[in-house]
């Protein structure tokens, strides 16, 4: 079955409740006109591994996931809508050789607290944040809002190429500049139960 069409107008991704754990998350479902399933908050000490490690931490995901895989990873953004200096996009980040994806989210980005030398590099979305927060040297602190179990729908399923109704995890976080102004509003979302990286 083929991913369903978008509707034609992207202000869907603006209509997410900036209220829900889902959020940015949800706007995407609203883009796709598919049901927002039911994230189940959990506590970190709840998280298996590897998940625990992967997620329970106040560092950048791109740089933790390539450590963990020993591999590079790259972005394929699919959807994607600007408005002034709200900047949302769903993101797949990737294996660089085996092309296999790592992780599944959506990101809200505010341009306006990011550094202008920055915005055209993370406009392009040809690499991580993760990765340009490094190279221009963006200060920024990681903070974790909470932690979630979610059962793979058909989205989520094709996204990360894993089964249906499988148990996953994940992670909603927020970047934050050392001045406490928000950089990003994030979503992420790792494969299924099995996440060595022999089976990546």
């Amino acid at each position: 079955m083929e991913t369903p069409s978008p509707n034609s107008s992207l202000s869907k991704l603006e209509q997410a409740d900036h209220r829900s754990f889902a959020y940015p998350l949800d706007g995407l479902y609203n883009y796709y006109s598919f049901p927002v399933p039911d994230f189940q908050r959990i506590d970190k000490e709840d998280l298996p591994e590897p998940y625990q490690s992967l997620l329970a931490h106040e560092n950048d995901m791109t740089p933790t996931l390539e450590s963990f895989h020993k591999e590079k990873i790259w972005i394929r953004p699919e959807a994607r809508y600007l408005d002034d200096c709200f900047y949302f996009r769903e993101v797949i980040l990737y294996l660089e050789n085996s092309l296999k994806p790592v992780e599944f989210g959506a990101i809200v980005i505010h341009l306006e607290n990011c550094p202008e030398e920055a915005q055209q590099s993370i406009l392009e979305a040809r690499k991580p944040l993760g990765t340009l927060m490094s190279e221009y040297n963006i200060p920024h602190i990681s903070k974790p809002i909470g932690y979630f179990k979610v059962e793979s729908d058909e989205l989520i399923s094709r996204r990360l190429e894993i089964p249906q109704s499988m148990t996953i995890y994940g992670r909603r976080n927020e970047l934050l500049t050392p001045g406490g102004a928000c950089l990003a509003e994030i979503v992420e979302i790792l494969p299924n139960n099995d996440v060595s990286p022999a089976n990546l």
